[in-house]
C-alpha cells in the first residue's frame, strides 16, 4: 500500500513537472499564431492604406468622374479609369465564358468517364499547366496565337458579320491585328482553367460512392447521375472554385498586357484592343509621377474594390447554395 502511494506521488510530482513547461509552450504557440493573424490584417492595411493615400489626389481632382470619364491623356493631365475597368471586366467575364464550361467538362471526365490508364497523365497534364509562368502565356499569345487568331477568325468573322447590326457592332475588327478583348479573354481562360478543374475534380472525388452507385442502380445515365447527383452535390465547391477563376483573371497582368492590345479607346466589338487596370499600371508605373502617378494609384483602389466585390458574392453565392 505504502509502495503505491509513493508511485501516484512520483506520478503527480512528475505531472506537475512537465505541466509548467507545457503551459508555457502553450502560450508562446497561442502568441505566435495570433501574431500571424495580427500580420496578415497589418499587411493588408498598409497595403490598402498606402493606395488610398496615394490614390486620393486623383480622386479629389476628378471625383466621381475618374469612374465614368474614358479620358487618358498625358499631357493635358486628364485621367479617367472607364476604359480600364470595363477592359478588365469584359475579359474577365469572356474568361469565365469560356473557361468554365471546360473546366467543369474536365473534372467529370477525369471522375466519372476516363480509363485508370489515362487518369494520372490527364491529371498532371492540367497541374503542369496551372504551373506555367503568365509570362510564357502571354508570348505564346502573342507572338503564335494573335497572328493565327487575325487570320483564321478575325478577318473571316468581319468580312461576315461587316453592316449587321448588333452582330456587326459585337464581331467586327476595325484593325485584323489578333490582338484585343477576346484574345486576352481566351488566353485568361486558358490560364484559369487547371485551377478551376482541379478545385473541381477534388469536390467530386470526395462524394460518396454511394450516391452515384445508387443513381445507376435505379437506371440513371451518366448525364443523368452528373446533372441530378454530382453537381448539386459539389455546387458550394465549383461555385468557389469559378470565384477564384474570376480572381485570377482579374489581376492578371502579363500574360493580359501582351494581347489585350493596351489602347485607350472605348469600343463595342470584343475584337478590338483595349486595356485593362492592371496592364496599365504594368506599362506606365515604372515611367509615372506626379497627378499620373496618383491616377494609376486610384486605378489599384479600383481593382482592389472589384476583387472585394467579388468576394462578397462569393460568399453569398455559396451560402445560398449551402442552404439550397
Amino acid at each position: 500500500m505504502t509502495a503505491l502511494t509513493e508511485q501516484i506521488a512520483l506520478a503527480s510530482d512528475t505531472r506537475s513537472s512537465r505541466t509548467a513547461p507545457s503551459k508555457g509552450l502553450d502560450r508562446v504557440f497561442q502568441l505566435a499564431a495570433l501574431g500571424s493573424a495580427l500580420l496578415v490584417l497589418l499587411v493588408l492595411a498598409g497595403i490598402l492604406g498606402s493606395i488610398i493615400y496615394g490614390g486620393w489626389p486623383a480622386f479629389r481632382e476628378f471625383g466621381f468622374g475618374f469612374i465614368t470619364s474614358s479620358a487618358w491623356n498625358v499631357g493635358s493631365e486628364q485621367y479617367g479609369a472607364l476604359v480600364a475597368v470595363l477592359g478588365t471586366l469584359a475579359s474577365a467575364f469572356l474568361a469565365l465564358l469560356i473557361g468554365v464550361p471546360i473546366s467543369i467538362g474536365i473534372a467529370i471526365y477525369l471522375t466519372q468517364l476516363c480509363p485508370g490508364w489515362a487518369r494520372k497523365p490527364v491529371a498532371m497534364t492540367i497541374e503542369l499547366l496551372a504551373s506555367v509562368p503568365s509570362i510564357i502565356y502571354g508570348m505564346w499569345g502573342l507572338f503564335i496565337f494573335a497572328p493565327l487568331f487575325a487570320r483564321y477568325i478575325q478577318i473571316p468573322v468581319s468580312n461576315v458579320v461587316e453592316g449587321l447590326p448588333i452582330v456587326g457592332t459585337i464581331l467586327y475588327a476595325r484593325v485584323p491585328s489578333g490582338v484585343g478583348v477576346l484574345t486576352a479573354g481566351i488566353i485568361l481562360a486558358i490560364m484559369i482553367v487547371p485551377f478551376v478543374a482541379s478545385i473541381t475534380r477534388d469536390m467530386l472525388d470526395q462524394i460518396p460512392t454511394v450516391l452515384r452507385e445508387s443513381a445507376y442502380g435505379i437506371g440513371c445515365t451518366t448525364w443523368e447521375v452528373v446533372r441530378h447527383v454530382l453537381v448539386p452535390q459539389a455546387s458550394v465547391s465549383i461555385i468557389g472554385a469559378i470565384m477564384l477563376g474570376l480572381g485570377r483573371a482579374l489581376g492578371e497582368t502579363m500574360a493580359v498586357t501582351f494581347v489585350v492590345g493596351n489602347a485607350n479607346r472605348l469600343s463595342a466589338s470584343i475584337f478590338d484592343p483595349s486595356s485593362t487596370i492592371a496592364s496599365r499600371i504594368a506599362n506606365e508605373f515604372n515611367e509615372a509621377d506626379g497627378m499620373q502617378l496618383n491616377a494609376l494609384m486610384a486605378l489599384g483602389c479600383l481593382l482592389f474594390v472589384i476583387t472585394f466585390i467579388v468576394l462578397i458574392i462569393a460568399r453569398l453565392l455559396t451560402r445560398r447554395a449551402k442552404v439550397a
